[in-house]
């Protein structure tokens, strides 16, 4: 038997006339039941997963942060341990009480240079606070045992309330408030 060739018939077409009027390629798409319902699944896995991949991100960074707090503690850890292993040694100790305590061995004589710094133009030493450090020796105008007697007395037989009490005098003007006043009597 001969093979015989499947037959095929042509039909003609005729393609539409192409005008000014085209449609936007969204209406060219067709949606089956297949792919609304892929969307569908889509749609729904990210609703679902989406506030757990937040938390899952905000985990993994409180993580990362907690482990970089715990590497600056094991670091400060470690610098303590070191601080400790060297106070074991005993020229520590002796160079840390020469210049913290300013001790000297007997027979040695001690000179404390006041005033080095004359080239940054600043020629009063000042205290951690800010305030010039005098020359002079002072003894101060408070009697602070007074003051605060005076303190507890007040608030314990008073009927002001805490805003209407006002702080003792501790800066040896007179005035309650602490500030000078101009009418004195």
């Amino acid at each position: 038997m001969p093979s015989q060739k499947p037959r095929v018939r042509r039909v003609p077409v005729a393609m539409p006339a192409t005008g000014g009027h085209e449609q936007p390629w969204y209406r060219t798409i067709r949606f089956s039941g297949f792919s609304l319902l892929m969307l569908a699944i889509i749609v729904l896995f990210v609703v679902v997963l989406a506030p757990s991949l937040r938390t899952l991100v905000q985990q993994q960074e409180q993580i990362a942060q907690q482990q970089r707090e715990v590497a600056a503690q094991k670091a400060d850890v470690a610098q303590k341990k070191q601080d400790v292993a060297r106070w074991d040694d005993p020229a520590y100790i002796e160079a840390q009480a020469r210049d913290r305590l300013l001790y000297v061995y007997p027979g040695e004589e001690s000179y404390l240079v006041m005033g080095s710094g004359e080239g940054s133009g600043d020629t009063k030493a000042r205290t951690d606070s800010g305030s010039p450090v005098s020359s002079t020796v002072q003894t101060p105008k408070v009697d602070w045992v007074q003051a605060m007697l005076s303190s507890v007395l007040e608030s314990g037989l008073t009927k002001k309330t805490t805003d209407q009490l006002v702080a003792p005098d501790v800066s040896g003007t007179g005035d309650p408030t602490g500030a000078a006043s101009s009418d004195t009597k």
